[in-house]
Order: C-alpha cells, then sequence, then structure tokens
C-alpha cells in the first residue's frame, strides 16, 4: 500500500504544482469574453456554472478507459501505477488543458480544425477521419458495456439488448438536444454514482489493506505476457492520456465564461480520473493475487466487467455494490453521448453547417447512428467483435492524442513558450503508437526485433521533421 499510497500523493500534488505551472504558461485573462458568451447559441454556446463544467467534462472522459483499461493495466504490476501518475501529470492533463484552452481561445473550434490550424489542412482531414472513426467506435463500445453490466443486475427479460435500446435512444436525445436540457441535467446523477463508486473503492484499499506488490520489489507480473511496451500504454489510455479527452474539451471550451476556471475544468478532470484509474489498478492488482487471472473454479478469463462487479459486490457488499456498478456503467454512458455528440459538431465544423435548426443537425446525425448501429451489431455477431472493437478503438485514441500533442508543440513554439514540455510527452506517444500498430495482433503482429526498430524509425522521422520545420521558420523570421 505504501506505492499505491505514494502515487496518491503524487497525483494531488501534481494538479496544485505542475498544474499551476502549467496555468501560467497559459496565461488566463479573466477580462477575455469567452465564446459561451460571445457566440451563444442556446444549442451548444450557453454558459454554465464552473462546478458543472468540471463535473461534465470528468464524466465526458471517464469512460469504460479508466476503469476496464486499468483493470486490464494492472496485469503489468507496479508499472502500471508509474504510468497512471506521470502520464497523468506530465502528458494527460496537458494534453487536455491546452486542446481545451485552445479551443476557448478559437471560438470553441472542434480538434479536427486545430489540427488544421497548427499542422495544416492535410493533416486536418486526415485527423478529422481519424476523430469520426474514434467517435463512432467510442458510441458503439460504450454501449455494449453498461449495458451488459446492466443486464446483470436485472430480470432476465431485460437483457443486453433492451439495455443497449434504452442507451442508444438516450445517446440519440443527448446527441440532439441543447446541452442543457439532457446533460446538465442529468449529469448530476451519474455524478452522485461515480464518486461514491471511487470514494467508496478507495475507503475499503485502506480498511482491507491488501498486501499489494510494492515497486522496490520490481515491475513484473505473472500475469502478462505481452511486453510491458508498448502495450501497457494503450491498455492505460484514459488513465493517463487519451486522443478522445480532446475531442471533449472544445464541448466545454463552448460553455466556460472565464479562462481561470480552465485549470479545475480541464487539468482538474484529468487528475481526477487519474486517481479513479489508480484506484482500479490497485483493487485489480488485489483482485489477481487472489484469484488470478483465470477463476480457479470455471477456468475461464475474468473480463475487465467481473472484476469490477465482483469487487464491488465483494468489498461494499448488496447495496453499496449495486451503487457503485451503476456508478461504473454511468461512466461509459457519459462518454458515449457526448462522444456522438462531438461527432456532429465536428461534421457540422468541417462542413460549416450552423446547428440552431434541429433538421440540420438531424441530417448529420443520421450517418452516425446508422454506422454506430451497425458496429454494434458486428460486436455482438461474433465473440471476438468487441475484443477488435476494443482495440482498435485504443490504439485510434492514442494515435489522436499524437495527433494532439504535435498540434500543442506547434502552438509552443509560434507562441515562444517551452514546447519541451509537449515535444517529449508527443515523441514518447509516437513511439509507443508505431511500436503497437507493428507489433500487436490486431496489428501488423511482428515479433519485437522488428517492431521495437520500426518504431524507433518513426519517432526518430517525427523528432527530423520537426527540427526541419524548426529551423526553417527560424531562418524565415530572420
Amino acid at each position: 500500500m505504501i506505492t499505491f499510497s505514494i502515487a496518491l500523493i503524487l497525483l494531488l500534488a501534481g494538479y496544485w504544482i505542475y498544474g499551476k505551472f502549467i496555468d501560467r504558461i497559459f496565461s488566463p485573462d479573466s477580462k477575455c469574453k469567452t465564446p459561451a458568451i460571445t457566440k451563444a447559441d442556446g444549442v451548444d454556446y450557453i454558459p454554465l456554472p464552473t462546478w458543472k463544467i468540471f463535473m461534465i467534462q470528468f464524466l465526458n472522459i471517464a469512460g469504460l478507459g479508466p476503469i476496464f483499461g486499468a483493470i486490464m493495466g494492472a496485469q503489468f504490476g507496479t508499472a502500471s501505477y508509474i504510468w497512471i501518475v506521470i502520464g497523468t501529470i506530465f502528458a494527460g492533463a496537458v494534453h487536455d488543458f491546452l486542446s481545451g484552452t485552445l479551443s476557448l481561445r478559437h471560438d470553441g473550434e472542434s480538434l479536427p480544425e486545430q489540427i488544421g490550424r497548427f499542422l495544416g489542412q492535410r493533416t486536418k482531414k486526415v485527423a478529422c477521419i481519424f476523430t469520426m472513426i474514434l467517435m463512432v467506435l467510442v458510441g458503439a463500445v460504450f454501449v455494449s458495456g453498461p449495458a451488459e453490466l446492466l443486464a446483470g443486475m436485472t430480470p432476465e427479460y431485460l437483457d443486453v439488448y433492451f439495455w443497449m435500446a434504452v442507451i442508444f435512444l438516450y445517446y440519440v436525445l443527448a446527441t440532439m438536444l441543447p446541452i442543457d436540457q439532457i446533460i446538465g441535467r442529468i449529469y448530476p446523477l451519474f455524478a452522485v454514482a461515480l464518486l461514491f463508486m471511487a470514494v467508496g473503492i478507495l475507503v475499503m484499499l485502506y480498511v482491507k489493506s491488501p498486501d499489494l506488490p510494492e515497486i522496490w520489489n520490481g515491475f513484473g507480473t505473472k500475469y502478462e505476457k505481452n511486453p510491458i511496451f508498448p502495450m501497457m500504454f494503450i491498455s492505460i489510455a484514459c488513465g493517463a492520456i487519451s486522443g478522445f479527452h480532446a475531442t471533449q474539451s472544445p464541448l466545454m471550451a463552448r460553455c466556460i465564461t472565464n479562462e481561470k476556471h480552465c485549470r479545475p475544468v480541464f487539468y482538474g478532470a484529468m487528475v481526477t480520473e487519474g486517481i479513479v484509474a489508480l484506484i482500479w489498478a490497485a483493487a485489480a492488482t488485489w483482485f489477481f493475487q487472489e484469484n488470478g487471472i483465470v477463476d480457479k473454479a470455471t477456468g475461464i478469463a475474468y473480463s475487465g466487467a467481473k472484476v469490477a462487479t465482483d469487487i464491488s459486490i465483494e468489498w461494499l457488499g448488496g447495496f453499496g455494490g449495486i451503487l457503485a456498478i451503476l456508478g461504473i456503467v454511468a461512466a461509459p454512458i457519459t462518454s458515449g453521448d457526448t462522444a456522438l455528440r462531438s461527432a456532429r459538431l465536428i461534421v457540422a465544423d468541417f462542413f460549416h453547417i450552423e446547428q440552431r435548426s434541429i433538421r440540420k443537425r438531424l441530417i448529420i446525425c443520421i450517418p452516425i447512428f446508422l454506422v454506430t448501429i451497425g458496429l454494434l451489431v458486428y460486436s455482438f455477431s461474433d465473440v471476438e467483435g468487441f475484443k477488435i472493437i476494443w482495440r482498435y478503438f485504443a490504439w485510434c485514441n492514442q494515435t489522436l492524442a499524437v495527433f494532439t500533442l504535435w498540434a500543442i508543440t506547434v502552438w509552443m513554439v509560434q507562441a515562444k513558450k517551452n514546447y519541451w514540455l509537449t515535444l517529449v510527452p508527443a515523441l514518447f506517444m509516437t513511439s509507443v503508437c508505431s511500436t503497437y500498430i507493428v507489433i500487436a495482433p490486431e496489428g501488423l503482429g511482428l515479433p519485437p526485433q522488428i517492431a521495437y526498430p520500426i518504431g524507433i524509425i518513426c519517432t526518430i522521422i517525427a523528432a527530423v521533421w520537426f527540427v526541419v520545420w524548426f529551423r526553417k521558420r527560424k531562418a524565415n523570421r530572420i
């Protein structure tokens, strides 16, 4: 528990120390009018109180990733704690904060628009395709997960297909209606459940004080045969750094009324998610120590949903366990709805379609809904369907973070800021994503002795590309 406690303290300290440092680099101006005021439209640009914006941002980004991703990442041992802490403070929170504040400074523009602004129109088109794929994958993945959990808590006639239909109907309404009518009203209920889940499991970790592995005993674990690099950095995405977050930040950038609120909303929400991921990584570590990753009685491998359900019921009892599971259900639902909403806004921004008219919103949404339904059907048509969709979602998610980090780095250079703060994470995530796609079974499936050199070469190319651009820009200025 010592390593876990230190990691928890470091996350909290990271918000107050490094978060303030990054905030000073942004230089918030309380007198500057935000898009929520200058572009208010009653649909997406709506001024909201800061506490509600933080809550919505946190629920938007806290999908299955910081729970199921952390559970899968816990199989790598104490290395998962280190990645959650370092990734959250120095990469994920910076990524979320600067993507949100840059959107705020540019009329609440969506992520592909930001990427195009700093990396060029060709990159914008690629990023737009990537973002749309990710949004639809999120919409599909984050329907089936909570539907399975709800089906396990209700009578048999309320099966997984019933709950999928209910959740997707909610997604339709949340995507189409003004943000304050559905999301702004129902999210407080989801927040209560999610916070109860996180606090409840955290308290029980200290009450039970399980014999968790400590960092000085090594990083390895007998439960994961895949190499830590790059697998762990893809498995634990939303609890450390996630490109999906940068698609959500513009939603809240359109509701913030004061630039000084950006640090608690963007940086603070990411740190909070990192804490949730750390809690579940520790709880899952205990669970795997007690049970392994295979059920001793049935010989069936545990899924993330089963691990989360069993821990919640065993540690919090029947009623408390149900409330905790509802918190786990709330996390993906509150990410899936805003993923499809983000998809609508990205298409609207790309084609310059105003969104005051519900008819124009519907024209954009119908194709998005149909593609999402198609992926849902596929995920349940085959045993491996959901796993395949999840893996591609995870890789697309981190690859989008690479696009975002490079765009932010270019802005840092242009604004004469310390660009090393984002350049290092950009290079690291470039190496993670390029190595993963060539070594993973769902990618090229190449052996490590080939995959690692390819990842190194891709990272070197990215670094050289940046240096050439940097020198050319400096020469042009002179």
